[in-house]
């Protein structure tokens, strides 16, 4: 005969459920449905000689839906979108409604000339274009004749 060591903890309790499902972040169909995770989209940044470049990931939004500020060299991006969807029956009533939201914010340098950002969206992503001034791009070689 030997000895088992038996896992306890692999086996899962109705105690363990609830304190999962309080403090953990939930899973279905193998996506996390996270809202703290799912409530920011991701973000490139670009540097070129000339601008920075921003592109945001937010398919299905309108350009209307956006919200982009600056205030303070702090540039903010945030949208919201309420939706609700109310089936009627005779015997049963389907109310569903849903509620979108996000907030980004970007600390601008002080090369930047925040007065000429450009923003479009297209096909799902909303690109910004913040200019950097003149006097902190690269300036062309100049070249000096000895006389």
């Amino acid at each position: 005969m030997s000895l088992v060591k038996r896992n306890y903890y692999n086996v899962p309790t109705l105690n363990r459920f609830f304190d999962d499902f309080f403090t953990k972040d939930l899973y279905w169909n193998g996506e996390n449905a996270s809202p703290k995770l799912n409530s920011q989209p991701a973000v490139n940044v670009k540097e070129t000689n000339q601008s920075f470049d921003l592109e945001l990931a937010a398919p299905g939004l309108g350009k209307g839906d956006f919200n982009i500020e600056v205030n303070n060299d702090v540039l903010s991006i945030s949208f919201e979108k309420k939706t609700e969807n109310e089936v009627k029956e005779e015997s049963y009533n389907v109310r569903e409604f849903g509620y979108q939201s996000f907030k980004r914010s970007f600390t601008l340098p002080e090369t930047v000339n925040a007065d000429k950002i450009q923003a479009k969206y297209e096909q799902g992503v909303l690109s910004l274009t913040i200019p950097k001034k003149p006097e902190n791009q690269p300036q062309p070689i100049k070249t000096i004749k000895i006389s």
